[in-house]
């Protein structure tokens, strides 16, 4: 089992791009949900690991992951509203995010029993590892599940106008990085973070695959190694969830090849990388061909 731990909220996504006073249409979102969906779709064996608000939205979201086929026996409940993000779109699909989550019920995650031996991912990422006191439960988990030897993936996603204290939060990350197995992030997410990409598999992460929008995807290994595949080309209705399908893609596919852990995946030939990295960007690519997050079905791709 794959378990994605994270942010469960709601997209409020404009009906008529550019026009900041159009009607909105309520969207389920969040990095790690999309994700957890993402990989339901896939086929694969997931629980989402999150708190939940018992509102109509809240109920949404859990309904939204049961018709997915996601365990949901780890999502925590509580009565404080749902996390509100405002999209904006451009003209080339991308979007951006204003967030409401004051006093909201995924801010109040709390760290859960151990997982069981079956669990054999767990992926973070998003606003869960940014707003408190969820982001230290969070990361408390990770840290305890790193130490049993389960295999950890983090995509941080960086929504920049969260984070009160940059300079805290890049070292917070560069804190996590011992605990890491695979690192997947955007061009965007390393600039904002500024350092080297090349640098970072030296810091813990067996590999680290950086996310390049049309030009496709990039993985930098332990050893030093390079391999890149190019993008899909697509008629883009928006780029939403593009990353999180990339990343629910990448731990597909590993744990099909029962490659799910840090040695594995430090030792994997260019060819194999290639391959994983190739079905990601198919499956990005349609995600982005269709309006929001809508990750394919294994059948689609």
């Amino acid at each position: 089992m794959i378990v994605v731990a994270g942010e469960a909220l709601i997209d409020l996504v404009p009906l008529t791009p550019g026009d900041a006073l159009a009607p909105m249409a309520p969207v389920r979102g969040g990095g790690p949900y999309n994700t957890a969906v993402a990989l339901g779709r896939l086929g694969a064996d997931v629980s989402f690991c999150s708190r939940i608000s018992t509102d109509a939205f809240g109920e949404a979201l859990l309904r939204g992951l049961r018709d997915e086929r996601v365990d949901v026996s780890r999502v925590q409940r509580g009565p404080e509203p749902t996390t509100l993000a405002v999209a904006s779109v451009g003209a080339d699909g991308s979007a951006a995010y204003t967030f409401h989550a004051g006093g909201s019920a995924d801010r109040l995650f709390t760290v859960p029993a151990a997982f069981p031996s079956t669990v054999r991912a767990l992926s973070f990422g998003t606003c869960s590892l940014v707003l408190e006191p969820g982001a230290s439960a969070y990361e408390e988990v990770m840290r305890r599940e790193a130490g049993r030897g389960v295999f950890i993936a983090l995509d941080p996603n960086i929504r920049a106008g969260l984070i009160a204290d940059a300079d805290a939060y890049r070292a917070r990350f560069r804190s996590w990085l011992p605990h890491v197995s695979l690192l997947k992030l955007s061009e965007e997410d390393a600039q904002w973070l500024g350092s080297d990409v090349r640098a970072w598999p030296a810091a813990g992460p067996a590999a680290v695959v950086l996310t390049r929008g049309e030009r496709g995807l990039t993985v930098f290994t332990r050893d030093g190694r390079e391999i890149s595949v190019p993008g899909v080309d697509v008629e883009v209705a928006d780029t939403i969830g593009a990353g999180d399908t990339v990343n629910a893609a990448l731990l597909h596919t590993l744990a099909e090849r029962d490659l799910l852990s840090a040695g594995d995946l430090a030792a994997l030939p260019d060819g194999i990388w290639a391959q994983v990295l190739a079905f990601a960007a198919r499956a990005a690519a349609v995600t982005c061909s269709r309006p929001g997050s809508e990750p394919p079905y294994s059948t689609e791709l």
